[in-house]
């Protein structure tokens, strides 16, 4: 196909009003009378065209019926249209700054050049472009239309603006609700106020270790009496009978983008996408972006020399000096085409079905449900000690804990990975943070701030349990540092926290975040207690005999709660055989204040640090046999 630059046009154009051309009915036939597109599959073109939320150029592309080039030039044809080359000839940066070049990428329209009295905009949606038609003459005056490939008006708009585009995937959070800010103690500051921490510890440590102990057990009833209720609210709601019913019939399906966060993941990448490719929603409207940093050369290399089916691309970030996932996932959102948005790390192996149980779930539900979180699970759960008890403490979370919290209409920290978002939603609260290392918590707590409710959806993505106490100490530093700043951004105005709230959703973040934040930072207090039963010296052995028995009757308490919430979330999985093992539990949370320990120290010269944990160690039982660069033919062959 040969392309003709609009630069040769007379700039005598006489400014007129774009015309529109055919429907996307009429670019089919076209193409069937040409004989690009073979005559065997236009019903089935149309078919799909009517019942998908498609671009008709997805439906072509993505089962390989027609090559963009040629889609491109049918379009030209009918729609009296002149294609640009973006690449060859690059657009005015000054009209792209203009519309911005955010909405450039999303909306796939170019402000190119400007020709005599007419701005020439190209767009790889011409179908679209009535929407957009007023609002551009309002901006630079007589436009005319023109088409280029969506992939090239990416690239010329990176090419020019690649650094603009960075700095606003780490400042799209407003400041108010972004932890940008944070700054570590000014240690001239600070240094009196240690000193004064000193000296009372050196003149009353009695008392400084009873007001921590008193601290420490309130959030311990507190953290028990929450967690005691979810489970009586996810027991309670087992109870009932299942409404039987089929799943809604959908008029036109919507598109569905997922995006892919990598860094240094080159062994995984073949892996990664056969368990994507084995989704069953249709490939049309499937859109999944591989998020790969631009110093990522390894992670680069392996996906250049891997076969992508038509639905994938990557995406690569611009270089900065944060280095977060959240910053990956702002900066690709402009990339997607779904009106659904979802995560999934390098390592999920989700269920085949799971995009169709969201976008029925999310058709079910009003438009206040803007959040989905499916549910996390491991595919190597009997690898060692640690990998059993973080499955136990998963199934625990996301099978009772996260359900419990919202049948009692709390809010609840969202996961990093299987979650969905109604894209309008998202938008409206600017993405994620990009300089908060737990985004995922962060946003779970924005949407509820925002009148927004998120819920789970009952399907199971499957990851890499982490088998290394040094990786699992890594992983969980930055969880908790996550959950500090989260918690200390959302009180920096505690009344408006209470006002959007409401009292009990209040309290149920203080529990959620400062009382997380407690147990573990604080747990070395409560094993001291081991030392009463013993008979050995304790600040605390000349209690009454009341107050210790209630302080026994606590422990207990606390203790039965966290077997019977193991036991109820495994019994809801796969792996009831990991029930003998729970009772461990209380040998592994200690290393927790390990992490909660490396994870303050870093709030105070690494607060945005992200210490990444490594993946591939291990495989899914049904992941291919060969982790070589291409992927199964069969995996990627759609419906």
């Amino acid at each position: 196909m040969s392309v003709r630059p609009l630069r040769r046009l007379s700039l005598a154009v006489a400014p007129r009003r774009v015309r529109q051309g055919p429907r996307g009915e009429a670019v089919l036939r076209h193409l069937a009378a040409r004989g690009t597109l073979p005559a065997a599959v236009l019903p089935q073109a149309l078919a799909l065209l009517a019942r998908r939320e498609a671009r008709l150029a997805d439906i072509l592309i993505s089962r390989g019926w027609v090559a963009p080039a040629d889609l491109l030039a049918a379009e030209a044809a009918l729609r009296l249209a002149q294609i640009v080359d973006p690449d060859a000839d690059p657009p005015d940066p000054r009209l792209i700054d203009r519309w911005g070049a955010a909405r450039c990428i999303a909306e796939g329209l170019l402000p190119w050049r400007r020709a005599g009295g007419v701005v020439v905009v190209a767009t790889a949606r011409p179908e679209h472009f009535a929407r957009r038609e007023g609002e551009l003459i309002a901006l630079y005056g007589p436009v005319v239309m023109a088409l280029a490939d969506e992939a090239a008006i990416g690239r010329a708009v990176l090419v020019l603006r690649a650094a603009a585009l960075a700095h606003r995937a780490e400042t799209l959070v407003p400041d108010r609700e972004s932890c940008r800010r944070w700054r570590a103690p000014d240690p001239a500051r600070a240094a009196p106020l240690v000193l004064v921490a000193l000296a009372v510890l050196l003149a009353a440590p009695r008392l400084v270790f009873g007001v921590l102990m008193l601290w420490t057990l309130i959030t311990l009833a507190a953290t028990t009496a929450l967690k005691a209720a979810a489970l009586w609210a996810q027991l309670r709601a087992r109870r009932l009978p299942a409404r039987p019913g089929r799943p809604p019939v959908i008029a036109r399906l919507p598109c569905v983008s997922i995006l892919v966060p990598l860094f240094h993941e080159p062994d995984i990448a073949a892996r990664l996408i056969a368990r994507i490719a084995r989704l069953d929603y249709p490939r049309e409207l499937l859109d999944i972006l591989l998020c790969v940093e631009a110093e990522d050369a390894t992670t680069a290399a392996a996906l250049a020399a891997t076969a992508l089916p038509p639905f994938m691309r990557v995406v690569t970030v611009p270089p900065g000096p944060l280095k977060t996932k959240p910053r990956a996932l702002n900066f690709a959102l402009p990339f997607c085409r779904g009106n659904i948005i979802g995560v999934y790390d390098a390592e999920d192996a989700p269920d085949p079905d799971q995009i169709t149980r969201v976008v029925h779930r999310f058709h079910e539900r009003g438009a206040e449900v803007a959040c989905l979180q499916g549910r996390l699970d491991f595919y190597n759960p009997r690898t060692n000690w640690l990998t059993r008890c973080f499955t136990i403490e998963y199934a625990a979370w996301f099978r009772v804990m996260l359900p419990g919290l919202v049948r009692l209409g709390l809010p609840i920290p969202l996961g990093g990975t299987t979650l969905f978002f109604r894209r309008a939603a998202l938008e409206a609260l600017e993405g994620w943070d990009a300089h908060n290392v737990t985004e995922d918590a962060d946003l779970g707590l924005r949407l509820a701030r925002h009148g927004y409710r998120a819920e789970l959806v009952e399907t199971d993505t499957a990851e890499e349990a982490t088998s290394h106490p040094r990786a699992w100490v890594k992983q969980r530093s930055r969880w908790l540092k996550g959950y500090v700043v989260t918690w200390a951004v959302h009180m920096r105005q505690p009344r408006r926290l209470w006002r959007e709230l409401g009292p009990r959703r209040f309290w149920a973040v203080q529990v959620l975040f400062l009382g997380t934040i407690t147990q573990f930072l604080l747990a070395p207090l409560l094993w001291s207690c081991w030392l009463l039963m013993f008979g050995l010296p304790h600040p605390m052995a000349g209690l009454p005999a009341p107050l210790l028995r209630a302080l026994t009757l606590l422990f207990l308490a606390s203790e039965a709660v966290n077997i019977a919430t193991g036991l109820i979330g495994l019994a809801a999985t796969r792996h009831r055989g990991l029930m003998p093992w729970v009772p461990t539990l209380s040998l592994y949370f200690p290393l927790g204040a390990i992490a909660a320990a490396k994870g303050v120290w870093e709030l105070i010269g690494r607060p945005f640090y992200w210490d990444k944990t490594a993946h591939g160690h291990h495989v899914a039982a049904d992941d291919p046999p060969s982790a070589g660069p291409d992927p199964p033919v069969a995996a990627l062959s759609g419906f």
